[in-house]
């Protein structure tokens, strides 16, 4: 089976193509096709999420899954939240998206520095799909007032989880696709697809 899945995200590529391979689903990068992302008008996760898998199946003829997720600090009242990409500016890279996370951050103690990752995903069979599948993952940690480890993306230098002492940067792919709200959103839709496709 073959699934558009609507991001030009390359970590994320990455790791649903991980997850997805023991399905025999085989995900295709959006950027393999001759078209334009859609703008991202929502006002929530979900909303985005829905525009951009809506989008990617129209443009395709194929299955689509999306997701937007993102990073929300409860000291910043759940910011940068849907602007998580793009906390920085339109362009900003994701050194930038931190260093602005950080500034925002400056002077707070570890107890106030409580957030999470948030992932809402969804999958679609063609654009009118009147009943797309939702999944949500959300994974809790804290924000480190200095970078940890070379691996992921994003945020995840920053990204302390308490009970590890790690960052997600620090964590091996693997054990962070069981952790991680992006990996918890993407079991929930799997065991929702698989009970689909069983009917």
């Amino acid at each position: 089976m073959q699934v558009v899945l609507a991001t030009g995200n390359t970590g994320k590529l990455r790791e649903m193509s991980q997850m997805l391979a023991p399905l025999d689903i085989e995900v295709l990068a959006q950027t393999g096709f001759a078209f334009e992302p859609v703008e991202e008008t929502g006002l929530s996760f979900v909303e985005n999420a829905l525009l951009k898998a809506r989008h990617a199946a129209l443009q395709t003829g194929l299955p689509a899954i999306a997701d937007d997720s993102g990073l929300e600090v409860d000291a910043l009242n759940g910011a940068p939240g849907i602007y998580s990409a793009r906390y920085a500016g339109p362009d900003a890279s994701d050194e930038e998206n931190n260093r602005e996370l950080l500034a925002a951050l400056e002077g707070l103690s570890a107890d106030r520095r409580r957030a999470r990752f948030q992932c809402l995903m969804v999958f679609m069979r063609h654009p009118e799909d009147p009943t797309p599948i939702i999944s949500q993952g959300t994974w809790e940690g804290r924000i480190l007032d200095t970078p940890r480890g070379n691996g992921g993306f994003g945020y995840d230098p920053l990204f302390l989880i308490p009970e590890r002492n790690q960052t997600s940067a620090e964590l091996p792919p693997e054990v962070k696709n069981e952790l991680s709200h992006r990996g918890r959103a993407m079991r929930g839709l799997l065991a929702q697809l698989q009970k689909r496709l069983s009917l």
